[in-house]
Formats: C-alpha cells, sequence, structure tokens
C-alpha cells in the first residue's frame, strides 16, 4: 500500500466464519438466491466497462490499487493453503492480476488472466501468463479446462451472480477448487447512511448512490446451488481511513468502483456533498479528525465434486447421541 496516499492505514479484525451481516435497509441487500424467473438486471455491465478503464488510463491509477493489493494477497494465501501444484489456472475480472502477482510457478503452472475491459489487463507479477479480454458473465470455456479458478472483488458487479458461479465450477474439472473473494454485506455503511441522512434533509428524499451487496448467508447458499462442494465462506472487516468524504468518493472513482446500477442518481448537488460531509464526521468521524470506510471482504472456496472427496455421514448413522454428553466424565488421572 502506498504510504503517501493520505496516510491511510489498513487494519483487519479476525476472519469470522459465516458472519450474519444485516446490512442497511432493504436497499443495501442484494438477493441473488431466488429460484426460477429472471435473470436480475441491477448494472449497467457497459458502464462498468468504462468506469474501470477510465480509472486504469488515469496517470495515478496505481495509488488507487491499495485495497485489490491487500484482498488479493489474502486470496494468494488461501491458495498456498492448498497444497497442491494447480497446472492451469483461471483469475476472472482479474484486473492488473492482484492475486497473480503473489503468485509462482510452483503452485500455478499456467495462469490465465480475464476482464471486462481490455485497459486493466496487465500483468504486474513475475509469472508468464496469458492474458483475454472476456466478461464475468460469458466466461467462453469449454467444461472441465481448469484445476484452479480464482476472483477477487469483481463478483459483487454481476448480474446473473448465480449463473456466473455455475459457469465457473463448470469450467472447472473435477476436483477443482474456486477460491475468490467478493464486497459484500456492510461495505460503506457510512457513507449510504451519511449521503441518505443529508440528501433527505436538504432534498427531501434520498436515490441510491452505493451499489447492493449480498449478504455472506446468500453467497453459501449460492455456492451449494451453483453445484460446488465442501464450501468454506469466511468475512474480513478491512477499515481504510480518510481525511473527508470527498477523497472516500474519488478514492472509489480511481478504483473503478463507482456505482453503475441503472437506477443511479447522475450527480449529487454541492450543498448535499456538503451536508453529507458533516454528518459523516459527526457520526464516525475518528479523535484526529478522519473519518473510517468500512469494506466486508466475503471470502468463498468451493470444489468442483469428485469421487475421491470425502463425503458426508448418512443422516441417522452416528452411533452416539449427543444427550449422552452429560454422562461423560472427566478421566481422573488426566489433568
Amino acid at each position: 500500500m502506498n504510504g503517501g496516499v493520505c496516510a491511510r492505514l489498513l487494519r483487519a479484525s479476525a476472519s469470522r466464519c459465516w458472519m450474519v451481516s444485516a446490512g442497511w435497509g432493504p436497499e443495501a441487500r442484494r438477493s441473488q438466491s431466488r429460484s426460477g424467473g429472471g435473470t436480475a438486471n441491477v448494472f449497467d455491465r457497459t458502464m462498468k466497462k468504462r468506469q474501470k478503464g477510465w480509472a486504469a488510463s488515469a496517470k495515478d491509477s496505481r495509488k488507487y490499487d491499495y485495497l485489490r493489493e491487500e484482498v488479493g494477497s489474502r486470496v494468494a494465501d488461501r491458495v498456498y493453503d492448498v497444497t497442491r501444484t494447480f497446472p492451469v489456472a483461471l483469475e476472472v475480472g482479474s484486473g492488473r492480476g492482484h492475486i497473480a502477482q503473489h503468485l509462482n510457478k510452483d503452485v500455478v503452472e499456467r495462469l490465465f488472466l480475464t476482464d471486462i475491459s481490455d485497459v486493466t489487463l496487465v500483468n504486474r507479477g513475475e509469472m508468464t501468463t496469458h492474458v483475454l479480454m472476456a466478461d464475468e458473465e460469458f466466461l467462453p470455456f469449454k467444461e472441465n479446462t481448469f484445476d484452479l479458478v480464482l476472483s477477487s472483488l469483481s463478483l459483487h458487479w454481476i448480474n446473473d451472480l448465480p449463473g456466473a458461479l455455475r459457469q465457473i465450477q463448470q469450467v472447472l474439472k473435477p476436483d477443482g477448487v474456486f477460491i475468490g473473494a467478493m464486497v459484500g454485506g456492510d461495505t460503506l455503511y457510512e457513507l449510504r447512511c451519511s449521503l441518505q441522512l443529508a440528501e433527505t434533509e436538504r432534498e427531501g428524499g434520498f436515490s441510491p448512490h452505493i451499489s447492493p451487496y449480498t449478504a455472506v448467508t446468500d453467497l453459501g447458499n449460492l455456492l451449494g446451488q451453483a453445484g460446488f462442494s465442501m464450501l468454506t465462506v469466511d468475512t474480513d472487516e478491512i477499515h481504510v481511513h480518510y481525511p473527508s468524504i470527498m477523497e472516500v468518493m474519488m478514492d472509489l472513482q480511481g478504483m473503478g468502483e463507482s456505482n453503475c446500477a441503472w437506477n443511479r442518481r447522475a450527480m449529487l448537488h454541492r450543498d448535499t456533498i456538503l451536508a453529507a460531509a458533516a454528518v459523516y464526521k459527526e457520526m464516525y468521524g475518528n479523535e484526529d479528525g478522519s473519518i473510517p470506510a468500512t469494506f466486508d471482504i466475503f471470502y468463498m472456496i468451493g470444489w468442483k465434486p469428485h469421487a475421491s472427496q470425502p463425503k458426508a455421514a448418512k443422516r441417522g448413522s452416528a452411533s452416539v447421541s449427543f444427550r449422552d454428553l452429560s454422562q461423560i466424565t472427566q478421566d481422573p488421572s488426566h489433568k
């Protein structure tokens, strides 16, 4: 992370498995666990491609990579936890290869990078990679192609998240693994609340300015519905500190993370921004004058089923009842 960028500090809490995030009202939640029906059309994917291209083309674009680099390194750590070598791997929504720069050929022999914007497809790691512009919603690969699929901070902009997860499962070889991270839950709740209160007070109502996010409980269901087995979902809460609300919004734009929902509002009035800045500092400000922005990061691991994988015991096959636990006494010789 660039230490000269507004003197921001990253700090993460310990991982909390299966933490249920409450969100900030119905407009902040994006449930994709429905069965049947048409595909949700929440985001303007063409606008997201443009936003990522504009952000990547800026002269100072790399100074906004601090969050992606941090999360990319944590995804890479989870790859190293799997004690095997992956002959062929794919990273979807890779951008500048924020996971790839932390990998080596001892773990991944061949790596393909894809992103919706070709401007962002720059490999900064030492590994030899193959780059291809492709939309995460329409992966152009055959079934049973990859031993490993990776994703970091791109799936929260997918309209058809269940469909995207099914495609990832399909392009994996049997016993292949998907390891990913996405923004969700209560992400940017401070900014969302401040804008809503300011807009309501100054304009008599509010419009959504922050993307709706998936809940962690929905994510586990979606992975199971997509056909993954041996699921693991855990969360990190990362806090980034900024001088004011203006730096929060400027950095989101620099990251290519501006809202691209179809119902987004094109602009904010100056008075509303000033009011939101005051609300933000009053409600969430730190003693040193800075303000925090919270990012809930969901990490997920899922395996494509294979006969060699361990299977859960059949229901009713247990030989000991939990009711008998109270009758177990400690061995007096054990201290």
